[in-house]
């Protein structure tokens, strides 16, 4: 059984519900939250734990709050998933040393990206 916890944030209420199944069904321990700042308020990230965020979100952006995250000190791997994958989003996501999803995607597509962060975050 895997013991890591996937932080979903996302503020489509049936992608959070669908990825929350889908990560459960794999063994992933889930939370998920609609909003960046619904996650800070109820989140203390402790490792092993990987962040799966929506781009564009109303308030803070998925790219906005990774950086508010790793600006104090977690240094947590993640995911960011967007509709609309545009040169900036996949530079700063380049930038962050993160996967960028292009919505949608396929399964194991998300389940590999997590498998991935996790492994390189631990090494």
């Amino acid at each position: 059984m895997v013991n890591e916890t996937i932080y979903i944030v996302d503020d489509d209420d049936g992608i959070r519900s669908a990825l929350r199944s889908l990560l459960e069904c794999e063994g992933f321990e889930v939370a998920a939250f609609a909003s960046g700042a619904d996650f800070l308020r109820h989140v203390r990230p402790e490792t092993p734990s990987c962040l799966v965020l929506d781009v564009h979100m109303p308030g803070m952006s998925g790219l906005e709050l990774l950086e508010r995250i790793r600006r104090g000190g977690a240094g947590l791997p993640a995911v960011l998933m967007t509709g609309n994958p545009d040169p900036a989003i996949r530079s700063a996501a380049e930038r962050a040393g993160v996967a960028l999803l292009r919505k949608p995607f396929a399964p194991e597509d998300l389940v590999d990206s997590i498998n991935d962060a996790l492994r390189d975050h631990l090494q």
